[in-house]
């Protein structure tokens, strides 16, 4: 009798016993420890290619056999070519929504135009995918997106955070602004997106690269092709304005950037078409053997639809830089794969969205989840900051 007993009280601590291991494995994490990604966006569903490499650029495609489906939503280049979007200059008129859906343009007095500000309307069925560094041209001047984000369906008109890149001008005939087919290089996107000052903006734009010179090791085989003065006097070509747009002009620039970006797309074209049962969702792309930037969408469409103007400005930031012998390792590329822990800031929209940005040194990664039909994340963006 005494041995149930005993027995009965032993069995009832082992029980408690292994309930406390369980509440341990399986209990909400402390405060110190940093929180888990979300199930769409676990590493292992990505895998890295060997480099596309052409002088001093190595680009290593992404692939997944996870692709989402991303078809519920809008891009901007999309919305501003069908008129289901409109972005115009904020302070001369504001734009509402009339009973019937139109919208409304009612003039505002005693105000003007904001060089940092512009007004956006989604007038389409699907919610409006905004990405970091996508520049819209007209106005008084162009602009580019300052940060990644989501614009729900029938949402009022929306302030618009952007910044400039044609310092200089201030006049145009329309106030409407129209889609330029072109996202701003590394440089130019990393002081919008991560550091978000005009002044350094600018300073991006007439320099072409932020990159440091290398300080130590052999001298690099080539100087930068598209230097700081042939960048200036192409943007600056009438005297009073500096237009972004003009970089990827190879006359204005004196260098051939279109046969860069043919040789490049032709020879990723070849890498990775043998693909079964996977898609290319993103890059990591490095710079005579240091590794700079990766994107990564949710899906295959994604990533094509942003391609042809990803691989311009990756061009851009190339020729901009000199030429080492030197390529990037797939290990540290894949480097880029892996989820920061770090410093982590986080802006939401309750069941629109959610923009997360985590540092960890000198490497900063955002993302843009979704959260409606369901949470993916939409893009990932991680670089390595110059400074």
């Amino acid at each position: 009798m005494e041995r149930s007993i005993f027995a009965a009280l032993l069995g009832g601590l082992l029980g408690i016993t292994a309930l406390g291991g369980l509440a341990f494995v399986w209990g909400p994490p402390g405060p110190h420890q940093p929180p888990t990604p979300p199930p769409s966006r676990i590493v292992g569903e990505w895998r890295l290619l060997e480099p596309v490499t052409y002088e001093n650029i190595s680009i290593f495609p992404v692939v997944s056999s996870n692709s989402q489906d991303t078809s519920a939503f809008l891009t901007l280049e999309e919305g501003l070519a069908t008129g289901e979007v409109i972005v115009r200059e904020s302070g001369s008129e504001n734009m509402v929504r009339g009973r019937d859906g139109s919208v409304v343009y009612v003039p505002q007095y005693n105000t003007g135009a904001r060089v940092n500000q512009l007004v956006l309307i989604n007038r389409s069925r699907r919610p409006l995918l905004l990405l970091a560094g996508e520049l819209v041209s007209g106005g008084k001047q162009d602009r580019v997106i300052g940060k990644d984000r989501i614009v729900p369906v029938g949402a009022p008109a929306l302030p618009l955070d952007v910044f400039c890149v044609e310092h200089g001008r201030w006049t145009g005939a329309s106030q409407q602004f129209a889609a330029a087919n072109t996202i701003v290089h590394p440089s130019v996107r990393e002081r919008a997106a991560v550091d978000q000052k005009q002044e350094e903006v600018w300073d991006a734009v007439r320099g072409g690269t932020i990159a440091k010179e290398r300080s130590s090791g052999p001298a690099p085989l080539l100087a930068p092709r598209m230097s700081a003065p042939s960048i200036q006097g192409a943007i600056d070509t009438d005297g009073r304005t500096e237009a972004y747009e003009k970089i990827y002009v190879s006359r204005a620039v004196g260098v051939p950037i279109d046969d860069f970006v043919e040789e490049v797309r032709r020879r990723f074209a070849a890498a990775t078409s043998g693909l079964k049962d996977e898609r290319v969702v993103g890059v990591v792309v490095a710079y005579s053997g240091e590794v700079a930037w990766s994107d990564i969408f949710a899906s295959g469409d994604l990533f094509d639809h942003y391609w042809n103007k990803l691989l311009r400005s990756y061009t851009v930031e190339a020729l901009a830089r000199p030429t080492y012998r030197a390529v990037a390792s797939r290990e540290n590329a894949a480097e880029f794969l892996r989820h920061l822990n770090g410093h982590i800031t986080e802006e939401t929209d309750p069941g629109v969205y959610r923009w997360r940005e985590i540092t960890e040194g000198r490497l900063t990664q955002i993302e843009l989840d979704a959260l409606q039909p369901k949470t993916i994340t939409l893009h990932r963006l991680l670089l390595h900051r110059t400074s």
